[in-house]
């Protein structure tokens, strides 16, 4: 219960959102599943509250409750979400389509899912003016809907471009404006920069900070990333398993914890003042074992193991239907790299500064339009053309990719999943394969047990472990991992780093490290490319571009991390 004000004190304001044991379980095949359990906590007129926690914690429950979003069919909610004093739990469809949008509104993760692709944003952002304002005129809501784009950044003349003509961070621009643009009182940000570069999860959240303070617009920040919390919220909840283990005020929550699983959530992310090379704790192993020192900087060989020279890549081009030329998107320019045997290199830059792209066409998937592609002083430019050189370089260069559910086959066993590199490429029997998958498992840390089970009975961290195991089952040379740890929680994540880092100092691998978070570069990285418009502006040891940075764009991108 909220206390009484002191006799002669000023009456408290009413909070903007509150929410009292708030309790969720949804009903499926399997029975009933608990998602919140007892969630309480008060929201203040332009404050930001941080729910933080890992996949499964229940924090996006508690953002879709506050919305009245979940099915009444296979959803029981109980206990009290108010917002500005109406009750959201139990109120009909009419109450809530009134509610939605003009008190409360939400921010998605994926903004380019939660837009329509056949719509111009300015026609969409009128139209959802135009649901809470019935007396408004289409000039009327065209005008509004062009104030707010300016408002959150995006010129007028674009409100009438679609969403995939935006980049990432200014799809979520629109998506903020679209929840803004009926002045909502309470805004539900859900996940809304993980899948953001720096500096435009830099831009998102300053802008969030500003509308907060202009407009006393109350945020709910629901995400995992411990520095976003740090950077942007007043006070943090912190949920797991549908609990809620820890409220409190931003700065005592972050630096003096009174939760064991707090304490690891936090240490779990690396940070820029982390030290390179060091074991990460995780939420099994708060307090992880040391490792026999830090890795320092390596000093490999001067042959490079794998490069590239004066690459370039070009997507499209020739002539439309109407016979007028096309130009095509020139995403790799004159790019020269290498990988040394045995270092890790860290490939960094926003989207689209070509880094994917230079990374497939070292591992022979990506055709490239000029330049000189080697592997062990081969010539591989043509790799991605011949089946016979792809398959031969496959055996030395394997790749684990972001998405840990996306790249295994949900119809394969995992013995089938890890064995497949093996079933190309070698004669190796039945039993024997099933030996080396095993052997593999316990490499990753996982067990034999799991090589009957298929994917959907694993977590995202165990999902990723058995993308390892797959990649390395042909003993190669060299990885190329690309954005291995981003779509993975901070805890999951740690362990995924920690198990990259054993496995690469017991095999002697060399690994191409591709990836928009600086930080985990900096604790991963021997030596360190950035790139920017398809082309490298600095290379270095994570020494030199971390600590003396020569490119402006690589200081700006260091500045920007929160």
């Amino acid at each position: 219960m909220t206390a009484p004000a002191p006799k002669g004190a000023a009456p408290q304001a009413a909070p903007a959102l509150r929410v009292r044991d708030l309790s969720v379980t949804f009903t499926g095949p399997r029975g009933a599943v608990t998602a919140a359990d007892g969630v309480t906590f008060d929201l203040a007129r332009g404050e930001v509250l941080g729910l933080v926690g890992e996949s499964g914690s229940g924090k996006s429950t508690v953002g879709l409750a506050a919305m009245g979003l979940h099915d009444p069919a296979r959803t029981r909610v109980t206990g009290s979400v108010q917002v500005g004093g109406t009750e959201v739990v139990g109120a009909s469809d009419a109450a809530l389509r009134a509610l939605r949008g003009s008190r409360v509104a939400m921010v998605f993760q994926d903004a380019l899912a939660a837009l329509s692709p056949f719509h111009s944003v300015g026609a969409q952002l009128a139209e959802a003016y135009r649901v809470h304002h019935r007396g408004a005129s289409r000039a009327e809501a065209g005008d509004r809907a062009v104030d707010i784009l300016e408002r959150v950044g995006i010129a007028a003349a674009r409100s009438r471009e679609y969403p995939h003509q935006f980049s990432g961070g200014m799809r979520q621009r629109v998506m903020i404006a679209m929840a803004l643009i009926n002045s909502p009182d309470v805004l539900i940000a859900d996940e809304p920069t993980t899948a953001l570069d720096a500096r435009v999860q830099r831009q998102v959240l300053d802008l969030l900070d500003e509308l907060r303070h202009e407009h006393g617009t109350a945020v709910v920040l629901v995400t995992h990333d411990v520095g976003v919390v740090a950077h942007a919220a007043d006070r943090v909840l912190v949920m797991r398993d549908s609990q809620q283990l820890e409220l409190g005020p931003a700065e005592r929550v972050l630096t003096a914890p009174e939760h064991p699983y707090t304490r690891a959530l936090i240490g779990a992310a690396p940070t820029l003042a982390t030290v390179p090379g060091t074991r990460l704790p995780t939420v099994d192993e708060p307090e992880p074992k040391p490792r026999t020192a830090a890795r320092g900087l390596v000093t490999p060989p001067e042959r490079p193991l794998a490069e590239v020279a004066g690459l370039h890549v070009e997507f499209g081009g020739g002539r439309t239907l109407l016979g007028r030329r096309r130009e095509p998107a020139r995403a790799v320019r004159g790019v020269s790299l290498q990988v040394r045997e045995g270092e890790t290199l860290g490939l960094v830059g926003e989207s689209g500064s070509g880094k994917s792209t230079t990374a497939r066409v070292l591992a022979g998937l990506q055709r490239p339009t000029a330049g000189e592609v080697r592997f062990d002083g081969r010539d591989i430019s043509g790799a991605a053309g011949s089946a016979a050189l792809r398959r031969a370089l496959s055996r030395e260069v394997q790749l684990v990719f972001q998405d840990p559910y996306a790249s295994l086959n949900p119809r394969r066993t995992v013995q089938e999943i890890v064995t497949t590199p093996l079933r190309v490429h070698t004669r190796a029997g039945a039993g024997e394969r099933r030996e080396r998958a095993a052997e593999l498992l316990e490499q990753v840390g996982l067990s034999a047990d799991h090589l009957d089970r298929y994917p959907h009975e694993f977590s995202g961290g165990q999902r990723q472990r058995i993308g390892i195991a797959r990649a390395l089952a042909l003993r190669p040379r060299l990885i190329i991992a690309d954005e291995p740890v981003s779509a993975l929680d901070v805890s999951v994540q740690a362990q995924v780093l920690n198990l990259l880092m054993d496995l690469r100092d017991e095999l002697g691998l060399s690994l191409l490290f591709v990836s928009h978070d600086l930080a985990v570069v900096r604790h991963f990285c021997d030596r360190v490319a950035v790139m920017r418009g398809g082309t490298v502006v600095e290379t270095g040891t994570r020494d030199e571009v971390f600590g003396r940075p020569s490119a402006a764009y690589t200081r700006e991108l260091l500045d920007a991390v929160v």
